[in-house]
């Protein structure tokens, strides 16, 4: 009896320890970790300690107002409490007369024109928000993106975290984040590779580290200072990328109306939950010593 139990509890582990790449599940973030202080210099940061946001670092880029299934709008960016704070929320009267279509309304800001940096490593500090059909993310990117060559080391999307996964708690598969890339543009050529979901601590109540060193030979991407993966696919970007803080809706032409990647629908209830707030604590940038 006693050799069957050891069996079944053998297989019981094998199995166990498959699942995650069986039904694509989250993992736990398990590889080297990051050597910050001995490898790397602070380049660039914003501590978010004033009252509103830096214009000499950031942009809210207004040019873009519908945003698949919801509206950006600088009126849902404020910096409160030492963290950058993006609001998600319904607006039945829109948020202002010159935007006045009812839906969700959420925000983005951007380093574009301010700074930008090729190589390096890339943090962001932050609480995600608490809701279904949306996400946040913290990306990169340049405008060599949108040239469809077949390479990527001309421009690439960097994301280093999208949170899509809240609404899905089996296996606790909401407190994952997802990371990947994408290069050749936006239309029937685009590609990318993704490593796929990991796990972090706790992130719609207590703050995480996401971030990535970029080298020329890969992308390495960490959550708290843990290696999650590695991407090499269309080459590695080889010019200056900008960074990105943005909330969005799951959706199309401004209407909230569909799951995507796992978002789930959106919806107003439960109450407790709106406005959902993406706080970001700190945004720091270093380059190799």
């Amino acid at each position: 009896m006693q050799k069957l139990i050891s069996i079944f509890g053998a297989v019981v582990f094998f199995f166990a320890s498959l699942a995650p790449n069986l039904w694509h599940l989250p993992k736990t973030p398990s590889g080297q970790a990051l050597d910050l202080e001995n490898r790397f210099e602070l380049t660039w940061s914003d501590e978010f300690d004033g009252d509103a946001l830096d214009q000499s670092k950031w942009i809210d880029p207004w040019w873009v107002y519908e945003r698949k299934g919801g509206y950006w709008d600088k009126d849902m960016v404020r910096v409160q409490d030492g963290n950058l704070i993006i609001s998600t929320e319904y607006k039945e009267n829109g948020v202002s007369e010159e935007h006045s279509k009812p839906g969700y309304y959420t925000g983005v800001v951007e380093t574009r024109g301010k700074f930008e940096q090729c190589y390096g490593y890339f943090e962001v500090r932050c609480i995600l928000p608490a809701a279904t059909g949306m996400w946040s993310a913290f990306w990169m990117m340049n405008e060599g993106v949108y040239n469809v060559d077949g390479f990527g080391d001309d421009g690439t999307e960097v994301d280093v975290f999208e949170s899509m996964k809240y609404q899905d708690h089996w296996w606790k598969a909401g407190d994952a984040v997802v990371t990947g890339i994408h290069y050749d543009g936006y239309g029937p050529e685009s590609k990318g590779d993704s490593i796929g979901y990991y796990y972090a601590n706790n992130p719609y109540e207590e703050y995480n580290t996401y971030g990535v060193e970029w080298t020329p030979e890969e992308y390495i991407f960490y959550i708290n200072g843990v290696e999650t993966g590695r991407i090499t696919a269309g080459g590695v970007c080889d010019n200056p990328e900008y960074l990105i803080l943005s909330c969005e809706v799951a959706g199309e032409n401004g209407v909230a109306n569909a799951d995507r990647h796992g978002t789930g629908r959106i919806t107003k209830t439960p109450a407790e939950n709106w406005p959902a707030e993406f706080i970001v604590d700190y945004v720091r940038v270093y380059q190799h010593k």
